[in-house]
């Protein structure tokens, strides 16, 4: 429910000069920007999540990366055989969200260039944590995670660098719950969505795209997701 509660910078701004300001508010404000490492304080990071996950599966070809490779070698040598997919959806998106049909609402989301190039590395940083099966990215958030949450004896930065490295993770975890979120929702969201893939699979399966059957793996796999 990342949006269930917008407070902009300059609201906060408000309420801490505010001296007239109700107590109770300034310090649920306050709390609430610290708790989610100022990202209720940010409507652009959570307009970025939001557009991270429309545009995660931009033209996604029904077939996990490792196949991806072999079955699209040229667009595979363009992204160096790494999270193709994820990519591949993120360059036809910014394509397109950078088209002049679009300058009006570019116009109104950044004021500054310095909001643009923020924004699209907050898009980037999101739909390629969408990218659960690559073990080297998995290695590297886990090690993000043990630096910020479980200090070393001896490990010291600065306050402002802590802080965005756990809001980086916090937008991470963010978007990839959001990615197998039907697993947490009502039955029939789970068995619809849960069924599509299930499709998707066994297709890839019997047209020779993939060499394993769903049919032999199905509750395993449901059952990493949850993990």
């Amino acid at each position: 429910k990342l949006l269930g509660r917008i407070v902009a910078p300059s609201d906060l701004e408000d309420i801490l000069r505010d001296e007239s300001a109700d107590g109770q508010g300034r310090e649920e404000t306050l709390t609430l920007h610290d708790h989610t490492y100022g990202i209720t304080s940010d409507p652009l990071t959570q307009f970025a999540l939001l557009l991270s996950a429309l545009i995660h599966d931009v033209d996604h070809l029904g077939v996990p990366n490792t196949q991806v490779i072999v079955e699209q070698k040229s667009l595979a040598k363009v992204y160096a055989q790494r999270s193709v997919a994820e990519q591949n959806s993120l360059d036809l998106s910014w394509d397109m969200f950078m088209d002049e049909r679009f300058d009006a609402l570019r116009a109104a989301l950044f004021e500054t260039p310095e909001d643009l190039k923020r924004f699209r590395q907050l898009v980037v940083n999101s739909v390629m944590a969408t990218d659960i099966a690559d073990k080297d990215l998995k290695t590297l958030r886990n090690a993000r995670w043990d630096k910020a949450f479980h200090k070393e004896e001896g490990f010291v930065e600065s306050e402002h660098d802590s802080f965005n490295r756990r809001a980086t993770i916090v937008i991470e975890h963010v978007i990839q719950a959001s990615d197998i979120s039907h697993t947490m929702q009502h039955w029939h969201v789970y068995r619809k969505w849960n069924e599509s893939l299930f499709v998707e699979m066994y297709q890839a399966y019997k047209a020779g795209r993939s060499q394993s059957n769903p049919v032999d793996f199905w509750y395993k796999g449901e059952i990493g997701f949850f993990d």
